[in-house]
């Protein structure tokens, strides 16, 4: 008989984000048949039917392909080109629909202005139309707008503040704000210009000058409106919002999408910001990010995910 141990450390291996390929060989390769029979009927991954026959459920056989294929999407997406990465992300986002346009918002923002022009010759070579021409025809809501001028842009990345204009366009973004219940902020042209096109560096005058004018920080403002809080967060403070993905990836109960985040952040920032981004991981959960990706996740991509964040450290 397989040994409650045995079983448990099994079935710890078969939980969690990746699988413990190490564990399920020294186990699973040594056991008898009367042994995984016992394991069969020893664990929620089987069920027993009308016919009293043991056999995998669904949800979890699938459960577990997406957890073998986790840690070889984490090397693919490590090994690609920077450019083809964020176009393939975008692609990926667009055909997932709205819960997935914090991609597309993510890499409209928080990437350099070489690196997103990188991405839209990516995604021409890749898929024969422009970035620009995709989201306009897969994202039908407020958003469209907003997501064409930011997978667009250009930005200033040199030191020059004009205060008086960023006072300006911060009173701007007040006065949308405060008009949201008659118009969607995303919707007014002024919005979308400002926040597309000026450098960060002007940005952040720009969101200082708001919380001196309004009272609160623009980012609280504007939280019901996700996509232009996630535009503020990226534009301003990039590693609370990636943080905040992070969170959500690694909860028990999120769906597939929201847990690809921590593959993806932690893949597209281990050689950019990752050390501000495990600074306020830590600020924000009491734990190191290291602490708990090695509670949560689980063999070969547990490993990965440990080389790529000790990067630079």
């Amino acid at each position: 008989m397989a040994g409650s141990h045995e079983v448990d450390t099994l079935t710890k291996a078969f939980s969690g984000f990746g699988v413990d390929e190490k564990t399920l060989i020294s186990i699973l390769g040594k056991w008898h048949p009367d042994q995984t029979k016992t394991f069969r009927k020893g664990t929620q991954f089987f069920i027993q039917d009308e016919r009293l026959f043991e056999r995998w459920v669904d949800k979890h056989v699938e459960q577990l392909k997406r957890e073998f294929l986790r840690f070889k999407g984490a090397v693919v997406l490590w090994t690609m080109h920077p450019w083809e990465r964020d176009a393939r992300l975008i692609k990926d986002a667009l055909i997932d629909g709205p819960k997935s346009y914090n991609v597309v918002v993510e890499i409209g923002c928080t990437r350099s202005s070489e690196e997103l022009l990188g991405a839209r010759r990516a995604y021409h070579s890749l898929y024969d139309r422009s970035i620009e021409e995709d989201v306009a025809s897969s994202v039908t809501g407020v958003e469209r707008k907003l997501f064409v001028a930011l997978v667009s842009s250009y930005r200033y990345e040199g030191p020059k503040v004009n205060e008086e204009t960023a006072k300006s366009e911060a009173k701007t973004l007040c006065n949308a704000v405060k008009n949201a219940a008659k118009k969607n902020p995303m919707e007014e042209e002024e919005v979308v210009r400002i926040l597309s096109t000026r450098s960060k560096l002007h940005l952040k005058s720009v969101f200082k000058h708001y919380k001196e004018m309004c009272g609160k920080d623009i980012e609280e403002d504007v939280a019901p409106h996700l996509s232009l809080k996630h535009t503020v967060q990226c534009l301003s403070t990039p590693q609370t919002y990636f943080v905040k993905v992070l969170d959500e990836a690694i909860n028990p109960d999120a769906d597939e999408n929201t847990k690809e985040g921590l593959t993806r952040v932690i893949v597209t920032r281990a050689d950019v910001d990752m050390k501000a981004i495990k600074e306020e991981y830590h600020k924000q959960n009491g734990i190191t990010l290291i602490e708990k990706i090695e509670h949560m996740a689980n063999g070969n991509f547990k490993d990965f995910l440990l080389t790529l964040l000790a990067r630079g450290e």
